[in-house]
Parts: structure tokens; sequence; C-alpha cells
């Protein structure tokens, strides 16, 4: 009977709702959990069983007809809730309309009885109920709902509650079968949603007006000003380029994205470097569900990591809840967090405390106009008397006591923001901890959140007692992707922008930060992932190719925290400074200190003795440095290492004595900003090409900094970073290095549309250089794959514009496979040691059982897979319309091209035929001239005569092509294994392949792993990218149609099968494991599905 067990579990979670409404959210947060997060099969089960043991009980079959009757229900669960009143059996046979004598009632007592023993006594039910009824009977807390006239009857809310689930359908009356699963008790998020309106509408019946001189007015008028103050976010202090805007000032509620909690000591593994330490945290709690558990809470953050957002984010729900908002409510303050992709969770955030009274208290402002003289002790009368003055100057001075009266007997949320911002002078943080634990004790119906940067409180004599603390976290990539997402829905809101535009802006800036490890890194803090949003929104900002004007901007926000001046207004309005701007303090110019920064930025790079995370900057550098700077005589070391502590923004108090910067990423930065002005660009060059692992990054920077002061210095680094030739004989791994900087720095920074014809020859030089890289292998596969990207972006040398980007060789890349035999498969006996080695089900390798020889005669096959190049040469000058949405996922010409279906290939194979029998004909006409070789001229006339033409290999054609012929010890085949597992011989390497190990992420440019190569010299027959064969595979993909031996007569290379046959696919992909790109590997796709393909000719 679901409808009874959905309406006894709304039932029980509205109870417990009321009661956190009665200020009780602590002790009933246990067993709504229970309640909420139990597994609800059971509890559906353990009730079905028990109300088949109530009715069996009654012993009356007649009694059936009853157990549809909405009051018999109600009467039933009513009583299974209030153990002093019981079961009403008047109420329950209320207007019933069928015949019941006396004689009935025993019956029906019979049933309830049963049922409520039952239930008690299940282990799901037992413990929800006796613990619902001990609490809600308990005479404090029947004193305290009677005193908020909060004191339900049972039956009202049970009738009220099964009204609106069966008018909802969340309860089908006929039979009470649930609408839907998941959700609070059961059925699912309409239940939920009831039960929250069900409680809102009590709350609203049943209290009275607030006794006493309490106007309503001075209270909304309170809420007012608060919400107006709380909700909205200001690009003022983040982007004040952008603040002149009138869209500067965002909706909170619009942007705002929940965030995640660390322990304390998580935090501290993480700023040691440690990156696993996250993945150790089973679950991360959000920042509400933290207040939510703990009534006295400390939430610590490093300067941008949301601490401020998420106080105003909390006060301006709490207010719209209690101002009756729509828009910014509990609802919005509890939305569930998001999942990796962005997208909801799907159970929503715990608030087990109603809508408490918020209050809000800037702590910087309490120290400046509220507490006593130095000296004495701080208690919550200043405290209260500050909120007092507040409320004055706004024009509510008269809500004073009301407020207070209401924190006293019902309590409310304290928020006191920035612990760390007050001044340490005159021990003004000791009065701070006073006042609040003073208040704290003396308001004790209140809960209390505090605020502070993480290592401005780890001095023990700041800590408040009885305070708990959680560290905010990172964001994580479904925050990151919430928060671009809500950025630009808002944005397009503001501006007018379509839907679709502002989606395609969202996605690309997505596309930015999750595409360059080091704009990701930047994004997990809040503060800059508005930066960048606010740069790319309101000022077109190309993140990745611009990311030098991005840090530029960035460092300059960040020092102008660090640097300014900290003011606030005292008690008579006049502007106090509690600290004055560095440079004003010195006396120095700001540039002179900013050129500190960079110098000591590059000292602590160059020294570092880890390669990960931020390098430690001694104190006595940075006060020695700025002493140096001061014009100030006043000025002392004592006192500048105290204002310094107090700092945040630019550098950051790591640990005694010592700072750092907030990210490696500006350290990189303000180091390059000291190159660009240090023996630019042979000093930068020298480091970059004799540690590029350590000067990379600040080389790139520092090219693109001085190209955006002068155009033509990018090409002066250029030159510095690669001036030998690559078979100069001097040349040295540092001369590779310096090339593949040199080419990163072009294409990264250089406009190379229009490139002068004496840099046109550096261009040439760097292209030559990569090409060897990529031929010869000195630098490891990563690497590789990035030189391979440059080329594709300054010109890949290696392919033929004029011959549809065909390879550069004679046969346009057409390798000559000869005649003869090979072995196909795998022998059965092989499978132990295969799956020993590559692991994997036993029936993936029986699947190429067994192994046998077959002949083939010699065939033509392309050395490289089809490039995104040559395949939009195809559809470009054939105007094909391809089956599969390919463009969206292509981009680099050389890369081998994807999401391309089978039909696809073939009319690739189709068109480059007939370009290839044109070309063949000019390609005759010179073998009269004696300039080229007898096999060219073979393979020429077999194209213009029609013997060859370009398809698909078949599977066997493509496995000889890997495998190479009959195994011999010059072969470098092993024992144990007959015919090559991988086309370079029997071991996997991820120096050779393209595959999981080998850390790329994603297809790389053909022709970068050379060592791969087969025994014909053909390259990426492994990993890359799945290949298409011509070959069929059957109609199951688990199981192949077509066994071993291969016979090619047996109807397995039929062109003409339907759609619904998988295609043979080969090789494996980026992502897979080694095993998966052995030779002997295959796998089936349907012939609509997108993939890579290779093509020869025949």
């Amino acid at each position: 009977m679901n409808g009874w067990a959905i309406l006894l579990g709304a039932a029980l979670e509205a109870g417990l709702g009321l009661l956190a409404e009665a200020g009780f959210g602590d002790e009933i947060r246990d067993l709504k959990e229970r309640l909420t997060k139990g597994t609800e099969r059971a509890r559906l089960a353990a009730f079905d069983r028990a109300f088949e043991q109530a009715v069996q009980a009654a012993g009356e079959e007649r009694l059936r007809p009853l157990l549809d009757h909405q009051p018999f229900r109600e009467a039933v669960v009513a009583g299974l809730l209030d153990p002093v009143q019981g079961f009403d059996l008047q109420a329950a046979v209320e207007k019933w309309e069928g015949r019941l004598t006396p004689a009935y009632a025993p019956g029906l007592r019979r049933f309830f009885s049963a049922l409520e023993n039952a239930l008690l006594a299940d282990e799901t039910w037992g413990p929800l109920l006796e613990r619902y009824q001990a609490l809600r009977f308990r005479q404090d807390v029947l004193d305290a709902l009677q005193a908020r006239k909060l004191d339900v009857p049972p039956r009202q809310l049970v009738s009220t509650l099964n009204a609106q689930l069966t008018g909802s359908g969340a309860i089908v009356q006929a039979g009470g079968v649930a609408a839907g699963e998941g959700g609070v008790a059961v059925g699912g998020d309409v239940v939920g949603d009831i039960i929250q309106m069900v409680i809102r509408q009590l709350v609203v019946e049943v209290k009275a007006p607030p006794t006493g001189p309490q106007p309503d007015a001075l209270r909304a008028g309170y809420l007012n000003h608060l919400f107006e103050a709380t909700s909205y976010l200001s690009l003022a202090g983040i982007d004040p380029k952008a603040a002149s805007q009138s869209e500067a000032r965002l909706n909170l509620e619009a942007v705002y994205t929940a965030l995640l909690t660390l322990t304390p000591e998580t935090h501290e593994r993480l700023a040691r470097g440690e990156a696993e330490a996250m993945e150790r945290e089973v679950r991360r709690l959000s920042a509400l569900e933290q207040l939510n558990r703990h009534a006295r809470l400390v939430l610590l953050g490093d300067p941008g990591s949301g601490k401020s957002t998420f106080v105003n984010f909390v006060a301006a729900c709490l207010a719209g809840e209690a101002l009756g908002r729509e828009d910014i409510n509990l609802a919005l303050l509890t939305a569930p967090l998001p999942d990796e992709e962005g997208e909801d969770q799907e159970e929503r955030q715990p608030w087990d405390h109603g809508p408490l009274l918020p209050v809000r208290i800037i702590l910087r402002d309490f120290a400046a106009r509220g507490l006593p003289p130095p000296g004495q002790r701080a208690t919550a009368e200043h405290l209260w008397r500050f909120i007092a003055a507040e409320l004055k100057a706004c024009a509510l001075g008269g809500y004073a006591r009301h407020l207070c009266q209401e924190l006293l007997d019902r309590g409310g949320l304290l928020l006191l923001d920035g612990l760390d911002e007050v001044p340490e002078a005159d021990r003004r943080r000791t009065q701070i901890k006073q006042a609040v634990e003073d208040f704290a004790s003396v308001f004790s119906r209140c809960r209390v959140l505090v605020t502070s940067r993480t290592y401005a409180y780890q001095k023990q004599d700041w800590r408040l007692n009885g305070f708990a603390e959680t560290v905010l976290a990172p964001f994580s990539a479904g925050q990151i992707r919430r928060f671009v997402d809500r950025w630009y829905a808002h944005i397009a809101t503001l501006r007018g922008l379509h839907p679709d535009d502002a989606q395609g802006r969202a996605e690309l800036l997505k596309r930015a930060i999750f595409g360059s490890d080091r704009l990701g890194a930047l994004a997990e803090r809040p503060l800059l992932l508005t930066l960048m949003a606010s740069l790319h929104a309101w000022r077109g900002g190309s993140l990745p190719e611009k990311r030098e004007e991005l840090y530029a901007d960035t460092v300059d926000l960040l020092l102008d925290w660090w640097e300014s001046p900290k003011a606030v207004r005292d008690a008579q309005g006049k502007v106090v400074v509690l600290q004055p701007s560095l440079a004003e303090w010195l006396k120095v110019d700001r540039d002179k200190v900013r050129d500190l920064l960079d110098k000591l930025a590059y000292r602590a790079h160059a020294t570092q003795p880890d390669l990960a995370g931020t390098a430690d900057v001694p104190e006595g550098d940075l006060v020695s440095g700025l002493m140096r700077l001061s014009q100030n005589p006043d000025v002392k070391p004592g006192r500048l290492v105290e204002y310094l502590s107090q700092r945040a923004g630019l550098l950051l108090p790591r640990g005694v004595g010592v700072y750092t910067f907030p990210h490696r990423t500006f350290q990189e930065y303000l180091a390059a900003c000291y190159l660009t002005d240090h023996d630019y660009p042979d000093l930068v060059a020298e480091l970059a090409r004799g540690d590029p692992n350590r000067w990379r990054e600040v080389a790139l920077l520092a090219g693109a900094k001085a190209a955006r002061g002068m155009a033509p210095a990018i090409w002066l680094l250029v030159e510095a970073l690669c001036y030998r030739e690559p078979e100069a004989p001097e040349s040295g791994l540092a001369d590779a290095w310096g090339a593949h900087l040199a080419g990163q720095a072009l294409a990264e920074t250089a406009d190379l549309e229009q490139v002068g014809e004496r840099d046109q020859a550096k261009v040439a030089r760097v292209q030559r250089w990569l090409v060897h890289i990529l031929k010869g292998g000195e630098l490891p596969a990563v690497e590789r794959a990035a030189v391979g990207d440059t080329l594709a972006k300054l010109g890949d040398p290696r392919f033929r514009a004029d011959a549809w980007y065909l390879p550069d060789e004679p046969l346009l890349g057409f390798v000559k496979v000869p005649a003869g035999p090979f072995l196909m498969g795998t022998r059965e006996e092989e499978i132990p040691a295969l799956l020993e080695k590559f692991g994997g089900e036993r029936d993936w390798y029986e699947d190429e059982v067994p192994q046998h020889t077959v002949e083939l005669p010699d065939y033509y096959i392309a050395r490289y897979p089809v490039t995104v190049a040559q395949f939009r040469s195809f559809v470009q000058e054939s105007g094909y319309e391809a089956q599969a949405p390919w463009e969206q996922y292509n981009e680099l010409g050389s890369h081998p091209v994807v999401v391309v279906t089978w039909y696809d290939a073939l009319k690739y194979c189709e068109w480059l035929t007939a370009q290839l029998r044109g070309w063949a004909n000019r390609q005759i006409g010179e073998s009269a001239k004696g300039q080229i070789s007898q096999a060219e001229i073979e393979f020429w006339e077999g194209l213009r005569d029609g013997r060859l033409g370009v398809r698909l290999p078949s599977e066997a054609e493509w496995e000889k092509a890997t495998r190479g012929g009959l195994p011999s010890p010059s072969a470098g085949e092993g024992p144990g294994v007959r015919g090559r597992i991988f086309p370079w011989g029997n071991e996997p390497d991820p120096n050779r392949a393209n595959y999981d190990d080998t850390g790329i992420g994603g297809t790389s440019v053909v022709g970068c792993f050379p060592g791969g190569a087969s025994p014909y010299g053909l390259e990426d027959l492994s990993g890359n990218v799945w290949e298409w064969t011509h070959s069929l595979w059957g109609e199951d993909w688990e199981k192949p149609d077509f066994k071993y031996p291969y016979d090619p007569k047996d109807g397995r290379e039929n062109e003409s099968a339907g759609s619904d046959v998988f295609r043979v696919l080969r090789g494996g992909f980026f992502a897979v494991a080694r095993g998966s790109c052995a030779a002997l590997s295959a796998s089936g796709s349907t012939p609509t599905s997108g993939s890579g393909a290779s093509v020869f000719g025949s």
C-alpha cells in the first residue's frame, strides 16, 4: 500500500519541519537524514508486510473497502504519530456511506494496533516513529511549539498533506501507487515540494502576529534593506574596467554556484602540493551543509575563494524567504549541488532550521566603530550596540529592541564576515574574539558563522572557543561549468542576447578553461573565474591565445588588493584609514614595489627545488627590499612585517617568516616580467633552452608581454631560441627544445597572416626543426604531440596543399606492401599469456582464434590515417555533406579525422580515386623525362589504367600492414607468440603509440610516433584513433558473426550490407588500454557511427 507509506513518510518529515521551525533543527537532523536518505524500497516493503499483518489481525474481510476511505487513512496515520491521542475511531469512519455497525469497532482497533506494533517492531520504521514521538511530545518541545503557535495537531497536519498529495497525483487514490521514486520519504520530488509548501502554509496559518510593539513594517524594512545589500555581485572590486558599465552589477542568485568544503587537514596537504589529498575525501560537504550541522562555525578560505559571497547569498536567501519572494528563498538556498558536468545532483542541500532571521556584520566596520578602547574587554553589549547603531543609521532604529527580543526568544543567524580583515594592531582581533564568544553565549539560540582567511586563523590565540572549522574547497570541474553557464545565461538577459548565442559563448569559455591546465587551475578560485568570465563577456577576451593579458589584469587586481589602503568610517562617519597603501606608507612609486615583486618572483622561481607549486619568498628578502625602497624614515622593519602579515592578494603569508604567491602562474608571470626588462631576449632564451621544464612558461609569457609592447619583439625571442639548423653538427637537445618553444611562441603570439620576408626564414627554420623532432623522437611522446600541434598551426610542410594535403612523397604517402603470406589472428594456447600481460576477457581473444596463414597479393596502403586537412579538402572541393558532424570535432589539419562514418569514408575513397587518376596522367608525363623511378611509374600507371583504386583496407590487409609478413628472427618476434603483437614488436611502449598510458588524452598529429612504425614504415596503426576497415563484423556487437579463419568470399567483404551490420574497427585509440592497441585486437561499430579511417590503393 504505497499511498499509505507515502502519507506516513510525508507526515513524519512535515512534523520534523515544524520542529525545526520551533528551534530544534540540530536535534532532528539525524532523524531527518535517516528518513530522507534511507532505502526507499526497504521502507515500502516493510510497510506492505505490516499492512497485510494488520488486515489479517482485523479478521474482517469486509473492512477492505475502508482502506481507500480518506478519513480512515488519515486517522490511522495521525494515530501512528500521536501516542497521546492515539487512534480516533470516530474520525476514521467519518462520512463513510456504507453500513457500519458497532460490531466492526473491535476489528478496526485490532487493525490499528497490529499495524502500529508491526511498524514499531520493524528496523526501518520503528526507530523513526519512536524517536519522533519521544521528541514531539517532550515537554520543552511542547512548550516551544505552543509559544510559537506551531502546535499543529497531527490530524490537521496529516489531513492537509493527504489533500495535497492526492490532488497532485503523488498518491493515486485507487490502490495508493506512488507516482515516482526517489526524494523525501517515497514518491519523488513532487512529494518533497508539497511537504515544503504545506509547512509554509501551516506556519502562516498558525503563527499569531508578533506580540508586543514589533511592527511588521519595521521587520520588513530591515529585511528589505539587508536583501538589497546582499543580493547582487559587484564587479567593481574584480574587474574595474568592466565595473564602469551599467551591467557590471549582477544579480547574485543568477550566477551563484554552491561551494564545497574540505577538512582543514586536507587543505593543509593541498597547500603542501599533495594533489592526491583531494581524492582521499570520500565526500565533500557543501558550505551550507556545514552551516546546517554546526551552530557555531568558522568558514575558512583563501582570498577569492567565495567566503563573503557565501555570507551574502545565505543572508539574501533567508531575507527573501521571510519576505515571501519567489526567486530568492530557501528553495534556492538548498538547490542541489552540481555534478561534474554542471548538472543538478538528485539530492537538495540540507537546511533544517527554517527561515532564520539573518544579521550580517562586516567585522572591520565593527572594529572601527564598535569596539571599546584598546586594553578594555569587549563584550556582547559592544556588538549589540554596534548592530543597533547600524540600524539607526539606516532609519531602522525603532527595530533594534524587537530584533534583540527575536534573537533571544527565537534565535537567528549571525553572519560575521572578515575576521582576518580586522587589524591586529592594539589587539583588536582579541577584542573581536571576546565580543563574538560573549554574544554567542548571551544569544544562545542564535547560530553563528564567522569567515576568515585560512592562514590568518592559524594562531591559537585567535581561535574561537566552541566553534567548528571548515575550509572552502577549490571549484570542481562541475562548479566551473555551472558558474560559466549561469554567468552567460544572466549576461544574455542583461544584454538581450539570443539564448543560443549566450550558450555558444559559454561553451567557448569552458573550452578555453578546460583546454589549458593553467587556466583550469586559475578557474578553481571563484574570484579569478569571475575575472575570466568578465574579460570574456565584456571585453571579448580570447583566453587561450591571450592568456598573458589575462594574467596582467589578474596581477593588477591582486596587487591592488595587496597594496591598497584599508579604510572604514568611524562612529562619526569620518573615513578612518586602518592601513594606508603600501606605496603611500613607504612614500615610493607603486611601480617600484611591482619591480621588486618581479625580481623576488624571478629569484624564487630560479632557485625553487621542486618544480610544482609555488616557491617560498623569505620574509627577510621581502622586508629588506621594501626597506631599501622606502623614503619614509618612520617605517621600521617590525612594523612592516606586521603590515605585510595582514595583507592578502599578490603575496600571501605561508608560515612564520615565509610568503608565497597565490598560484604558480603568478610566480611565472612576474618572473617573465622581470626577464622582459633584463637582457631580453638572450637571458630568457638561454634559461629556457637549458632548463625547459622550469622556464618554458616563463619564456612564452615573456615573449607575449614583450610583443604586446612592441610586435617585433616576438621575432627576437624566436631567433634567440632557434638559431641553428637541425643538420648542423653542433645541434643538440637544447636546440630541439629551443625550436619547440620558438614554435609555441609563434603559434601563441605572432601574427602569422602577416610575416615579413626576413621573418619567413625564421618560420621555415622552426618548421624544419619541428619536423626533425617528430621524425627523430628526441623529446618525450607528450612533447612530440605538442610539437605536432604547433607544426599544424604554423603549416605542416610534410603535406602538399596542392595535392589535397597528401604527404609530400613520390607516391603521395602510399606505401607498397609486397605479396606473400602472413600470420593472422591468435593461437588459442597463447591466450593465457595474453590475458596475464594485457588483462580483459577471454572471449576478446577467442574472437581472434585460430591463428592462420593468409596469402595476399601486393597492395598499397597510406602511411598515415586520413587527416583533417585531407578530409576537409574532399568536403570543400566536392560539396559533399557528411553524415556525421565531423567539423565540430576536428580542428588541426594534421590530426587524424574523427567522427567520420563508414559511408563517409567510402565517399572519400571514391573522390580521391578520381583525383589521383587525374594526377597520374601528369606524373606519367614526367616519366618520359626520366624524372621518376620505375616503382613510381608502376603505381601511377595502375591508377591511370584503373587497376588501382582507393578503398578501405580489408581486415586482413590492415593486419598484415601492421604485423608484417611471416615472422623471422630478424624481425624481432620473441618466443611464445608467433607474429607481432604490436607494429614494432611484442612489448607495449607508450613512447611508440598514443594510448592511455601515453598521457596525451586526445588525438595527436599523425607521424609523431616514429618508433611505432610497422615493418613497412606505416605509422599510427596502434592507438590515436580507431580505423575503419572494409570488412563486416556482424549484427551482434559483443560477438562477431564472421569468424576466423579469414575468408574474403564468405560475405564479410560485402560492401552493400545494411546499416544494421557492424563493420570491423582496428587499432584502438588514445584512451584505450595497451591491449586494445594490439595488432590482433578488433572491435565492431555501426557504419553510421563516427571513427577514423585509413585508405589505400589496390
